[in-house]
């Protein structure tokens, strides 16, 4: 998670780096503009207490008089009333702006992932995914809703406290006000180290995130591994790492919070004390020294207020940072502004300026290397698979079987020569053109939440209940799905867990199926399949594949002798090519793989006849 956390937590504000949220806080300008000028009205209204209360000592309290009560009250109830709906609407706007801000980054964070390319998911973690598209932005929008608010309160409240003390007794005022330089001084220095230290916590918090969706995720392997202790022992050591600096910032606030209270509980005894000697020696009006009490009880809490929001801010902008960062990650692969206009995006497609994909595919001097790739993995290279062609892909693990799949699916894009789909360059077209044609069956399927006739209808949204049966029963799925107790309502649990992975292939297929794409990709699609699985599972792939234009990577050998060529993948280049007559009769490395594997399984077959 490091490499993805690294930011400068010391930066001072930076008006540069809030300005990447103005776009998201713009639709909510109304309602902070409202927040603002109801916090302007409160703050008076705040103001104004003291004040009351003073002319209440002075013209009722000193003379035992009643007279100009009922006005009083009606005043004072008046103001009440008025606070109570600046609360009432102010909290209302202030969850409604919170919410909104958190929406519209949340939104354009999923958004920009929908559009990442497939390079990034390969090297990103989930959970620092995860963690900027939830704690991250509901941070933010948490700030500029609450901060924005109580920021705008405190600065009012402050600004018409020192404007009401001056116009009342200007030496108090001088000694409230005396107060402050030292309070500000206090406050920096414990907020700099409480902001240090809250940065940290921060960011051990996302690495818990990140540890914990892994745990989660990865629970099957963790029990198979029986890996239970040190998979505890990792995550108990971030989160024994988050505790030790949460206590240190616990620690500090126990310090500041008291010496805050001891500094305005000083200009209070202040206050008592020059006003107490005024009003026994000068003979003073008491009033004032209630008001200037009221003043000095109240002021310091604000005054802390805005240096705790400004340290918020400052403190956020790594927050600010991490989401403006996503966003600006360019994708791998882009379409041109001219494709865009013409064929639309995933968004927006314009489909009836599609042409219809035969699947005839080219590699036309085809060089390629991964972006993070240092040697080519392809030197201009050739092929040509016409249109209805079954093409077969063979070779060791890690031999780079994947690599000629990506590039065919546009995952990837030559880094020189041009691929052509149909006699044009495929980047001619938009992405979601060619994927709408595309049959992709990985071997290790993901299946969505929800039931086995939503997953499969994933193919074809508009598909029909009977068309989603067809597509089951096409590829042998419906002897499996009918054994299931509510059939094709069967929930599968998040990504399938609920389900065994060959069934969870025989649903991808269906799903594929359902497409009808003009453009097969299968994947080792059958290596999680059972034997007897495996063979309906070919008879059904070999209707299917009648016509259209087919990539298979193959785990069995066996399975692709009829595939119309066989492109032998060895360090991650193309070393022979044919049919499986032409290249068992070469003697090469085919030939080598082939019969190594059929020799395996003569030997497991005698083992299992045993």
């Amino acid at each position: 998670m490091a490499d993805y956390e690294d930011f400068d937590y010391n930066k001072p504000i930076s008006l540069s780096i809030w300005k990447k949220m103005f776009p998201f806080i713009a639709p909510q300008k109304k309602r902070l503009a409202i927040c603002g000028i109801l916090m302007l009205c409160a703050a008076t209204v705040d103001v104004l207490f003291p004040l009351i209360l003073g002319y209440a000592i002075k013209h009722n309290i000193e003379p035992r008089t009643t007279e100009g009560m009922w006005g009083l009250l009606i005043t004072a109830m008046s103001l009440l009333t008025i606070q109570a709906v600046n609360v009432r609407i102010f909290v209302d706007l202030g969850i409604r702006v919170e919410v909104g801000i958190s929406r519209n980054i949340r939104n354009a964070v999923f958004f920009h992932l929908q559009g990442a390319s497939l390079s990034y998911y390969n090297k990103t973690p989930v959970g620092y995914m995860m963690a900027r598209t939830n704690s991250d932005t509901g941070r933010i929008g948490e700030l500029i809703a609450w901060g924005l608010i109580d920021f705008s309160w405190s600065v009012f409240y402050c600004i018409g406290v020192v404007i009401a003390m001056f116009l009342v007794h200007w030496q108090m005022a001088l000694i409230v006000c005396a107060t402050i330089p030292p309070l500000a001084v206090l406050t920096l220095f414990f907020q700099k180290r409480i902001l240090s230290v809250n940065r940290i916590v921060r960011k051990l918090n996302s690495k818990m995130t990140g540890a914990m969706n892994e745990g989660i995720t990865g629970a099957r392997t963790v029990k198979v591994l029986v890996a239970e202790d040190q998979s505890l022992a990792e995550y108990s050591g971030i989160t024994g790492e988050y505790r030790h600096h949460a206590t240190h910032m616990a620690l500090l606030r126990s310090i500041f919070i008291p010496i805050v209270l001891f500094t305005g509980s000083l200009a209070t005894a202040a206050i008592l004390g020059y006003g107490g000697w005024e009003i026994a020696v000068l003979g003073a009006d008491l009033s004032i020294l209630a008001i200037f009490l009221q003043y000095a009880g109240g002021f310091f809490d604000p005054v802390q207020n805005i240096v705790n929001i400004l340290t918020d801010f400052v403190s956020t902008q790594a927050n600010v940072e991490r989401v403006s960062g996503l966003l600006e990650q360019e994708p791998g692969i882009t379409d041109t502004p001219d494709v865009i206009a013409k064929y639309g995006d995933a968004f927006d497609p314009k489909k009836e300026n599609w042409e219809t994909i035969a699947g005839d595919v080219m590699f036309k001097d085809v060089t390629f290397r991964y972006p993070d790739g240092h040697e080519n993995v392809l030197e201009n290279f050739n092929l040509h698979v016409a249109a209805g062609t079954y093409a077969a892909i063979v070779g060791e693990t890690g031999a780079g079987k994947s690599t000629l799949v990506n590039l065919v699916c546009r995952f990837f894009e030559p880094t020189s020569g041009s691929i052509l789909v149909d006699g044009r360059d495929y980047r001619e077209r938009s992405q979601l053109w060619l994927h709408s044609a595309l049959g992709y069956v990985l071997q290790s399927p993901h299946l969505f939440t929800g039931t086995i006739r939503d997953n499969i209808r994933y193919g074809r949204l508009e598909a029909t209940d009977a068309e989603v049966e067809t597509a089951a029963k096409i590829v042998h799925a419906d002897q499996v799905i009918a054994k299931l107790e509510k059939g094709f309502d069967t929930e599968v649990g998040e990504g399938g867990d609920r389900l065994s992975t060959g069934e969870k292939q025989l649903i991808s297929f269906a799903r594929a199926v359902l497409a009808d794409p003009r453009i097969f990709i299968l994947d080792e699609a059958t290596s999680s399949v059972d034997t007897e699985m495996e063979v309906l599972l070919q008879n059904a792939i070999t209707r299917l594949l009648e016509g259209r234009t087919s990539f298979v990577i193959a785990h069995r050998l066996s399975t692709i002798r009829h595939a119309d060529i066989i492109l032998v993948v060895h360090d991650g280049k193309i070393v022979e090519r044919g049919t499986h007559k032409e290249l068992m009769a070469a003697g090469g490395r085919y030939h080598e793989l082939y019969t190594r594997q059929f020799e395996e399984e003569a030997e497991e077959q005698v083992l299992r006849s045993q």
